[in-house]
């Protein structure tokens, strides 16, 4: 996944996910709803920052939720940050998607 969002392929990224998937803050508001508002949302944010690029410093697996520490960042001389993703699966696709920064 992390591959083709580096890609900036949204198409292919929900391909991964269930229908009703989504994107949230940890324990908090969704962000993006439904496989169709993460793709529309993700479409958005790479119009906005073209040369975004996530790179994962570790990560871990335990049953059906995966976690990585990424470090992101917008432009190869702007903006970067860590996040922690929590991915959780239903089978082989991404159920959710929750972002700790």
């Amino acid at each position: 996944m992390i591959e083709v969002y580096n890609a900036q392929d949204a198409d292919t990224y929900v391909a991964f996910m269930t229908d009703d998937a989504c994107e949230a803050g940890y324990r908090g508001a969704v962000l993006r709803e439904g496989r169709e508002g993460v793709r529309s949302g993700l479409k958005a944010m790479f119009a906005q920052f073209p040369q975004n690029r996530a790179d994962i410093l570790a990560g871990w697996c335990l049953g059906e939720t995966v976690v990585l520490h990424e470090k992101v960042a917008r432009a190869p001389d702007g903006d970067k940050f860590e996040v922690m993703s929590i991915y959780s699966f239903e089978g082989d696709k991404v159920s959710r998607v929750e972002f700790i920064r």
